[in-house]
């Protein structure tokens, strides 16, 4: 009985940690959208959520809550990173309750920098005061391939951080298991699942090392090759504490740098330019 108690409560330890781990990668990544406040004119504030991703909905939409009376909003924007100029689009009021303006769809990994410019009494201010914000489009990726791929990967750190805290137990067991099945998770969703997901938004299977510099797929090869010694350990039935102890660490240090940093770009020099008002581009991360 205590066993099992044991056992529970590193369970629930486990779940915790990797929650939490989860949660920092998500919130700090480049996809994350930015949020801030704005002073305007008259001393009216406003809170704004600026999206970093389409997260393929077919155009990047835009908003902020709606002014005070009189004052204008447009959005600006232009492809990411080019020196053109930047694009004009009236912002609108919609029934939510908000002002937005719709940057159109571009091609798979294409960036955008967009800002909102609001002129109240005579006054401009930018949003964010600041640079541009930078979003990425992607393409559409199938919940039943996006799905797995998420689960598999977040199961596969809840299954290596037990396994850690197995290890460190006195007198545990090698937590073989653990171990094995985390290698088998990763290995689905990182190496197998991931590469499709890639294909789906950004139109290539890998753009890692060696064909590129993505960091995103560069932390799922090394995520791997950290836990491989842990792996093979556990599949000879060999000690694994030393090897999960440092392949967790490695592995979590290397999951915790946020996602999609340095991920697929387009090379805007290759494409023809997209004009802000007839653009039917795909919807694209």
């Amino acid at each position: 009985m205590k066993s099992r108690r044991v056992s529970a409560i590193l369970w629930v330890a486990a779940f915790i940690l990797t929650v939490v781990l989860a949660v920092f990668q998500r919130m700090t990544g480049p996809s994350h959208p930015m949020r801030g406040t704005a002073a305007l004119v008259g001393g009216e504030t406003i809170s704004y959520r600026l999206p970093r991703s389409d997260e393929g909905r077919g155009g990047l939409r835009v908003g902020i809550p709606i002014l005070s009376r009189g004052a204008q909003a447009s959005l600006e924007w232009r492809r990411y990173p080019t020196d053109e100029p930047f694009r004009v689009i009236p912002m609108t009021e919609t029934a939510e309750g908000r002002i937005e303006a719709k940057i159109p769809g571009q091609p798979p990994a294409g960036k955008v920098e967009y800002r909102i410019v609001v002129d109240a009494e005579g006054e401009t201010l930018t949003i964010p005061d600041g640079e541009p914000v930078v979003a990425r489009f992607r393409g559409d990726v199938p919940a039943g391939v996006l799905v797995p791929h998420i689960l598999a990967m977040f199961l596969s750190m809840l299954m290596a951080t037990r396994a850690l805290l197995e290890v460190l137990r006195p007198g545990a067991p090698r937590a073989r298991v653990l171990v094995l099945i985390a290698m088998a998770l990763l290995v689905a969703g990182g190496l197998i699942l991931g590469p499709i997901v890639q294909k789906y938004a950004f139109g290539a299977f890998w753009t890692g090392w060696p064909f590129g510099h993505d960091l995103t797929d560069n932390k799922t090869l090394f995520a791997f090759l950290a836990w491989l010694p842990a792996a093979i350990a556990a599949a000879r039935n060999l000690r694994t504490r030393v090897a999960v102890a440092l392949g967790w660490v490695v592995m979590m240090g290397i999951f915790l740098v946020p996602h999609s940093m340095r991920g697929s770009e387009l090379d805007w020099s290759e494409t023809q330019p997209v004009d802000a008002a007839t653009a039917q581009g795909p919807a694209n991360r």
